[in-house]
């Protein structure tokens, strides 16, 4: 096992052994402990009662944090000349298609978010190896295929993410910066577990948010009592 740095050993000791603290308190102890001299990322980890491999018991979704993520959210929208002009003025960073279908070929993947048409989508299903992997496919679930190219682009540059629970049940993502005070860590944590709690699979049994930490990119994990999510 590696061996703990000063700043590590500090953090852990601001943390309470086996407590799980309030919403409220955890979002201002993240800030407490966190140690790295940049802005790094405020991440929630919730590991939920489902069983993934069973379809009926996947969760997915879309969320649009009240504060954002505090990220420079990289748009790239595929589309048709039509929708071009609206797709700039909405704020997205590249706009076109069979030159970036080209590019993306080449190995480009230099962008956060791909956002396209669904008529598009004939032409991008030849990147699924390459978009894939990299999570940038787009999907008509989390709202990345759509007529409206443009007001997908307005949402996700105001904070809107999607997610999905991995194979061992949990739900990772980021919901802001350690700049963030901390009622706005709060507040996002707050929406995003609530947009977890209507997604609850009918089929999913016993208690269904077994566990919720948040941390910072380079933090220890903070627990928090799921019973505080509203307070």
């Amino acid at each position: 096992m590696a061996k703990l740095t000063k700043k590590q050993k500090l953090a852990l000791e601001k943390i309470e052994v086996g407590k799980a603290y309030t919403l409220a308190e955890a979002s201002a102890k993240v800030k407490e402990v966190n140690y790295a001299n940049f802005d790094a990322s405020v991440d929630i980890d919730v590991r939920l009662g489902v069983d993934p491999r069973k379809a009926n018991q996947m969760v997915r979704g879309v969320v649009t944090l009240p504060h954002g993520t505090g990220k420079q959210v990289r748009v790239l929208v595929l589309c048709s000349p039509d929708a071009e002009e609206a797709a700039k003025a909405a704020g997205a960073d590249y706009v076109g298609l069979d030159e970036y279908i080209e590019k993306i070929k080449g190995g480009w993947t230099d962008v956060d978010v791909i956002i396209t048409q669904p008529a598009i989508m004939g032409k991008i299903g030849a990147l699924g190896r390459i978009l894939g992997p990299r999570g940038l496919m787009p999907n008509p679930k989390s709202g990345t295929v759509t007529m409206d190219v443009a007001k997908a682009v307005e949402e996700v540059k105001k904070g809107k993410i999607d997610f999905k629970v991995d194979k061992n049940g949990i739900v990772h993502t980021s919901i802001g910066k350690i700049s963030f005070t901390p009622e706005m860590v709060k507040e996002n944590a707050r929406e995003f577990v609530n947009t977890l709690i209507k997604l609850k699979p009918a089929t999913a049994k016993g208690t269904y948010l077994k566990s919720i930490y948040l941390s910072s990119t380079m933090s220890p994990g903070i627990k928090v009592d799921s019973k505080t999510i509203d307070d």
